[in-house]
């Protein structure tokens, strides 16, 4: 028997890039991302599609299985995004691990691109641009479509949709399962801390179906944000790279801020001054906001309502990040923080 050509023929069969994809409840958002992958360029190389359901009632690992997907159920008492992506990847027998969220379309050339960058040894992580599939869903998905561009080049962290080495993985022990959002930053901070790279790449990625319609959804899910700052600063905040720490303390100011304005504009009845400095003040938060995303969108109307959307979202922001110390005071363990509802058509 020739083992070397054995050993060869083995490694030509094993997938180069394992998807991993993650979902609950995701009804046709999961088909269309299946598809996507599908429809995948793969310019020879071989995929493997492992879907990793947590708890779903809507018949998503039918669903999935039906369309050539490994399945794997996971029904942990404290279901969280991490937990799934690391039963993904260490059911993988790829190197790479494409991990992207049961809600998103992938983008056909993403992969070669990602793999192309990927050539550098040093960079363990590769992602691209994610945007809303549905921008004119609503104010809230317009206005939160911008919040997905980063500029291209090495970053601090990714998202949700990323390509990673999975030997890096190993290394780092994958994801922590204790975090019930912010797992990705706190991921790749310790990437970094090996010696790894993240990198953007200017690419499209994915299409993303945020579904945020109506206003207590946009709530929870910057309540959920919120709640992500406060417990990854409070873990790294001693550390030489406390992570998030310079955020959770601008909104913690910010917001406070803007729960204290109402109070003064009704002092301003007596102080005519004072409403017009707050006006002043809040013109010119605007406006800079609005100077500083320009090259996001040429749309003004676009970029008043992101400058609306920054600013007040820190109210929710901060209601997270106050849920999170009295979580921690009262030693409450918070369950996952869903804003979305099941998507059955």
């Amino acid at each position: 028997m020739n083992t070397a050509h054995s050993v060869s023929d083995r490694a030509a069969r094993l997938p180069l890039v394992s998807v991993v994809v993650i979902g609950r409840n995701e009804g046709e958002r999961l088909v269309r991302c299946l598809e996507s992958i599908a429809a995948m360029e793969t310019e020879g190389f071989a995929v493997e599609t492992i879907y990793v359901d947590s708890a779903s009632t809507d018949g998503s690992p039918q669903r999935a299985a039906a369309l050539g997907a490994r399945v794997i159920e996971v029904r942990p008492q404290r279901p969280s995004a991490a937990l799934g992506r690391n039963a993904g990847w260490r059911a993988a027998s790829a190197d790479f691990v494409l991990f992207l969220d049961g809600d998103t379309q992938l983008h056909p050339l993403f992969v070669c691109r990602a793999l192309e960058a990927m050539r550098d040894p040093a960079v363990a992580v590769v992602w691209g641009h994610r945007r809303e599939a549905h921008p004119e869903q609503s104010i809230y998905v317009r206005a939160l479509d911008l919040d997905w561009i980063y500029p291209a080049g090495p970053s601090e962290f990714c998202g949700g949709d990323a390509l990673m080495r999975r030997d890096v993985l190993e290394q780092v022990g994958g994801f922590d399962a204790s975090l019930i959002a912010g797992e990705e930053p706190e991921l790749c901070r310790r990437i970094r801390a090996q010696g790894h790279s993240i990198l953007h790449i200017d690419a499209p990625m994915t299409l993303h179906d945020l579904a945020v319609t109506r206003f207590p959804a946009y709530w929870k899910r910057a309540y959920r944000a919120g709640h992500a700052y406060a417990e990854v600063a409070a873990r790294f905040r001693d550390s030489e790279d406390p992570l998030w720490r310079a955020d959770a303390r601008r909104n913690l100011i910010h917001g406070s801020a803007l729960l204290v304005a109402p109070l003064l504009l009704a002092a301003s009845a007596f102080w005519p001054w004072l409403f017009v400095a707050l006006a002043s003040a809040g013109l010119a938060l605007l406006g800079r906001t609005i100077r500083r995303c320009a090259w996001k969108t040429g749309s003004p109307a676009t970029r008043l309502l992101y400058a609306l959307h920054s600013h007040l979202q820190q109210i929710p922001i901060l209601a997270g990040q106050v849920g999170y110390f009295f979580d921690a005071r009262t030693g409450r363990r918070r369950q996952l923080i869903e804003y979305k509802a099941a998507k059955t058509t």
